[in-house]
């Protein structure tokens, strides 16, 4: 039988990590200072005034890079599991791990030949 009563911790934790951030927003919103000049207004960079536009076109290289980072930083988070339980799951797992790792090293490799790993 479902019983409400067994997961009056869960909810209490859900109501606490809800409460606190809002509560954190309007704490902020009513004593922040509000000063909105021309100083609060302008672009900022390092203590530097700014040189030109404020809007620069970056090229999509950079994006490419960033993206392959992330797909190979997410492969590394799946395979640990697997790696550390390796000798309780079996072949079949291992075979599905192989073919997981085969796929990115494709993908890796047409990256690579595409020129998304190159920096400059």
């Amino acid at each position: 039988m479902f019983l409400l009563y067994e997961y009056d911790i869960f909810w209490a934790f859900l109501i606490i990590s809800s409460v606190i951030p809002i509560l954190a927003f309007l704490f902020s919103g009513i004593l922040a200072p509000i000063s909105k000049g021309p100083e609060k207004l302008s672009s900022y960079e390092s203590g530097i005034e700014p040189m030109g536009d404020a809007w620069l076109q970056f090229r999509i290289r950079y994006y490419m890079f960033a993206l392959v980072f992330v797909v190979f930083d997410v492969e590394t988070v799946f395979l640990y599991p697997w790696a550390m339980s390796f000798d309780v799951l079996g072949v079949s797992v291992f075979i599905e791990a192989f073919i997981f790792v085969l796929i990115l090293i494709v993908g890796l490799v047409y990256a690579w030949r595409k020129g998304a790993l190159e920096w400059s």
